[in-house]
């Protein structure tokens, strides 16, 4: 298994968040909108999702920076996100001089990606076989996806990032304790494998994932 990092914690703890308002607002209805994965959950009501969601120059530029120290990347090297939302992760690191590919379920999603890498992207379900040949990528990467699948779906997944590439990075909400725990049943509309640090990594060892992670809590 690989080392535990801490690249999103910082854009994460950043946000403030009402944890009981979301339980009490007619939350089962918000999750089967949010599960869509298509307007609402991205620019529609707060409820569903984001609330809005748009590029920020410079945002996620540490977390590319962040990503190519660590793993000593050079231009020209090959990246693929798994579950890419509106990829503008993906766009900073082109910008810095990787060749990146990425997916998602979401058509609108992938439709509001940065114009200059909208052609890198395409529909597709994390779940599935990915369409690349072994250690096609120097490094595959997912952020706060995979906990969306169910845990016969995440093995799929975990298993085709370690196929793909050569290395890999995956980020997903957990829990330590019984608060953050609550917290994250309050706040979650997608996700399906609530798992605390250590389940976690033990479906990592279970599934062969031998990939870098983190874990962002709710606190």
């Amino acid at each position: 298994m690989g080392n535990l990092l801490n690249l999103i914690t910082p854009l994460h703890k950043s946000t403030t968040r009402e944890y009981l308002p979301r339980m009490m607002d007619e939350k089962v209805e918000c999750m089967l909108k949010a599960k869509v994965y298509e307007f609402d959950y991205w620019d529609g009501d707060r409820r569903y999702g984001y609330g809005g969601y748009s590029y920020k120059a410079g945002y996620w530029a540490p977390i590319a920076q962040g990503l190519i120290d660590h793993y000593s990347l050079k231009k020209g090297s090959k990246i693929l996100d798994v579950g890419c939302g509106k990829a503008y992760l993906l766009y900073e690191l082109y910008l810095l001089g990787m060749d990146v590919l990425g997916f998602d379920i979401s058509r609108h999603g992938l439709g509001d990606a940065k114009e200059e890498i909208r052609d890198k992207l395409f529909v597709h379900r994390a779940e599935y076989p990915f369409p690349f040949a072994d250690n096609e990528f120097d490094l595959v990467i997912s952020v706060n996806t995979l906990h969306n699948l169910q845990i016969f779906d995440l093995k799929n997944s975990l298993q085709e990032m370690e196929r793909v590439g050569k290395r890999s990075y995956m980020c997903t909400e957990s829990y330590r304790n019984e608060l953050e725990q609550f917290n994250l049943q309050c706040w979650a509309l997608t996700c399906e494998s609530f798992f605390d640090k250590d389940e976690w990594v033990w479906v990592f060892n279970e599934f062969g994932f031998t990939g870098d992670y983190e874990f962002i809590y709710f606190e």
